[in-house]
């Protein structure tokens, strides 16, 4: 295991997860289960890293009112250290409504990550010091470009990316522009690849992060397993068969593992190996992280 810890900055928030029993109609009650649980794409990496077994200091903004306490107990009682993040009194925290349909499959998701925007690059720069102490760092794209940006020319350990959204995979499309940056990691799925690039494949996509600065480039392709490019080659693995059971978190363990798998030194395909075998054990439960991503570790 590396020695030090990961910094992972971003969206904290309540997930409010419906599964639905039956077909999905529109403009009708549906019978199904409808869950509460703390998440976020940052807040979720975080989880997963701890329970992959590193010490983690997560950055981000928790609301004033009662979901921001709720999800600020829940990261204290995981063992996250919290000493970098803040609560705004005045801003309502993070929230995420998802309904997945009768196959786990998601049907639609609402994201009110405002708050987030409060983690300005004024706001970075006076935790950077420490957050540059990471031996890996760790970003979601509910950051605002500007943020991102900073973040680029200013962060000295490897920093991993994560795209979260078609429409926020844009705000990193604009950081890579904005100068002639260099980016570690960059984790993307499929859609949020071919529409931030205006790409017709996903070779093209990926070629695309590799000429503006992108070193290790997953963009994850559901059932059809990751590909994962360099400037020299790029290299599809398969995903393993998996029974869905709830598809949201998939992508947030897949980048854990691949941050886990750098911090051992292991090489890009085979941190794509350690994300796919991630993804599985999410894509297998009912929460957005599976405790059992720790038996990856043993």
């Amino acid at each position: 295991m590396a020695q030090g810890f990961v910094a992972v900055i971003g969206g904290v928030n309540v997930d409010i997860t419906a599964a639905i029993r039956g077909l999905f109609v529109v403009g009708d009650s549906i019978p199904g289960e409808v869950a509460l649980a703390c998440g976020g794409v940052a807040r979720n990496i975080a989880h997963n890293l701890h329970l992959l077994g590193h010490t983690v200091r997560f950055v981000s903004m928790f609301g004033g009112d009662v979901f921001g306490k709720i999800c600020h107990n829940d990261c204290q009682e995981l063992g996250l250290d919290l000493t970098l993040s803040a609560r705004h009194d005045s801003a309502r925290n993070g929230l995420y409504l998802c309904v997945n349909d009768n196959s786990g499959e998601m049907v639609v998701a609402v994201a009110d990550m405002d708050i987030v925007k409060n983690i300005t690059p004024d706001f970075l720069s006076e935790r950077m010091g420490d957050i540059n102490q990471a031996a890996a760092i760790v970003a979601d794209s509910n950051l605002e470009t500007e943020s991102l940006q900073y973040l680029l020319e200013n962060a000295r350990a490897p920093l991993f990316i994560d795209t979260v959204s078609t429409a926020k995979a844009a705000r990193v499309v604009t950081a890579l522009k904005s100068g002639n940056h260099v980016l570690h990691t960059l984790k993307l799925n499929r859609l949020e690849a071919l529409i931030s690039t205006e790409s017709d494949t996903v070779e093209q996509a990926a070629r695309w992060f590799v000429d503006h600065g992108v070193q290790h480039v997953f963009i994850t392709l559901g059932a059809q397993g990751v590909l994962c490019a360099d400037a020299h080659r790029q290299t599809t693995l398969p995903a393993e068969p998996t029974q869905v059971v709830n598809a949201t978190g998939a992508g947030d363990a897949f980048l854990s593992a691949v941050v886990h798998a750098h911090l051992l030194g292991e090489p890009t395909e085979r941190q794509a190996a350690w994300g796919l075998r991630a993804a599985h054990l999410a894509l297998l439960s009912q929460t957005a992280v599976n405790p059992e991503i720790s038996t990856l570790t043993q």
